[in-house]
Formats: C-alpha cells, sequence, structure tokens
C-alpha cells in the first residue's frame, strides 16, 4: 500500500468521522428546538450520510458500507452525549462546557443510556442499517450523451 493511497484512506475515515459528528450537532440542534428526542431522524440523516460517503469513495463496497454505518452510529452517540451534557447544564444552571467538565465522559454516557428506550435503540438500528445498506449499492455514473449523426 503506497503512502499515497494510505493518505487519502486516512482522508476518507477522517472525513467520515466529521461528518457523522456534524450531523450529530445537527440532530440535537433540531431536537432541542422541537422539544422531543426525535429517534426517527436518524433514517434520514443514515441516508444522507451514506450517499454523502458513497459518493466521496471511488471504489464502493463493503468498506463504504461499514464506514457509512460507523458515521451514522457515531452521530447517534454524539447527539445523545450532547443532549445529556444540555440536560445537565440547564437543571443546574451551569454552561455547556462547565456541565461537560463536571461531568465527564462515564457520566454522560450513563445519561445518555438512561434516556433512551427500546423504540429508540429500534429507530437508531434501522437507521444504521439503511446507512449501511444505501453505502454498499454502487453509485451510478452518468455518461456523456452520445453525438447524433
Amino acid at each position: 500500500m503506497s503512502v499515497r493511497s494510505l493518505l487519502k484512506a486516512a482522508f476518507t475515515v477522517f472525513s467520515a468521522a466529521m461528518l457523522g459528528l456534524a450531523a450529530g450537532a445537527l440532530w440535537m440542534v433540531a431536537t432541542l428546538y422541537l422539544r422531543q428526542l426525535l429517534p426517527w431522524l436518524v433514517v434520514p440523516i443514515g441516508a444522507l450520510l451514506a450517499w454523502t460517503i458513497r459518493h466521496m469513495v471511488l471504489r464502493p463496497g463493503m468498506g463504504v458500507a461499514a464506514l457509512a454505518a460507523l458515521a451514522t452510529a457515531l452521530a447517534t452517540l454524539y447527539m445523545n452525549l450532547l443532549l445529556a451534557v444540555t440536560r445537565i447544564a440547564g437543571e443546574m444552571g451551569m454552561g455547556l462546557i462547565d456541565a461537560l467538565r463536571t461531568a465527564g465522559a462515564g457520566m454522560l454516557w450513563q445519561l445518555a443510556r438512561l434516556a433512551l428506550t427500546p423504540l429508540d435503540i429500534g429507530w437508531f438500528a434501522a437507521g444504521i442499517v439503511l446507512a449501511a445498506m444505501i453505502a454498499a449499492r454502487p453509485a451510478r455514473r452518468r455518461l456523456p450523451p452520445q453525438a447524433q449523426p
């Protein structure tokens, strides 16, 4: 494996992770605005992440499907952790950074896990599976129009 292909792979993984984090933050904003958890939103977010990652990578396949599924799972995890932080900050009258420092990763993980219902987990699993299925399909390339004689 050449250095160039290794750097491409690292950039692809990094880009997919950043896309997942951005999608999770956007999902959290929508959740806070509507004051509901909105677990069903993982389905369109997962589809959008899968479509973006599929078109970002030149050779789609099972690796791209795994990357899309991981990006969707990262978005789900990030949204739940951010929601736990905002709940702590709102209930204790703290800023978000202070709540992050005070709570720590372990407490945030436990609070996010306790807030989930089996239906939420089902939505999250459906979104992750859908993202993998969409990303596994090869992207259709449009052929240039043929010249008419």
